[in-house]
């Protein structure tokens, strides 16, 4: 009888170990994701768009414009891709909160914008599903920080 507690007992901690690894895992895969999107989008990188957003996206932009995936990629295709020079605001996200939900996560940031003129401030949150282990946001919220 105590054998069985006791493995059991060691059955659960592993398991509880191998579950915190998981999740360790996926917040370090979000947050690589987002750091990689945010350089993809300073440079207006097409691929880099298409592979951060999920087909069926809904995109709440800070000007109250409501579109999918189609509408945002047909205006990153339409400007293209930015060179070096061409460059002038560059994005990073401070204050990065991430919370799991198995196969689902919510993601929420500080987005900055900072030019050699001005930095902007916007409160950014999205919802991923993990898919064939690749996180896809869905849905995103973008507000502007009121000063």
């Amino acid at each position: 009888m105590i054998r069985w507690k006791m493995l059991t007992l060691l059955l659960l901690v592993c398991g509880l170990g191998w579950s915190g690894q998981v999740v360790a895992d996926d917040k370090a895969e979000l947050t690589a994701a987002l750091a990689e999107f945010l350089d993809g989008a300073t440079r207006n990188d097409p691929v880099v768009h298409n592979n951060y957003w999920a087909d069926e996206l809904i995109y709440t932009s800070s000007a109250g414009k409501r579109f999918g995936k189609a509408e945002l990629m047909a205006s990153v295709n339409g400007r293209g891709e930015l060179a070096p020079e061409e460059i002038s605001m560059r994005y990073h996200s401070d204050d990065l909160q991430i919370m799991l939900y198995g196969d689902t996560a919510v993601v929420a940031f500080t987005l900055v914008g900072q030019s050699a003129s001005e930095t902007l401030r916007f409160l950014n949150s999205g919802t991923f599903i993990k898919r064939k282990g690749k996180w896809q946001a869905v849905n995103w919220q973008a507000t502007r920080l009121a000063e």
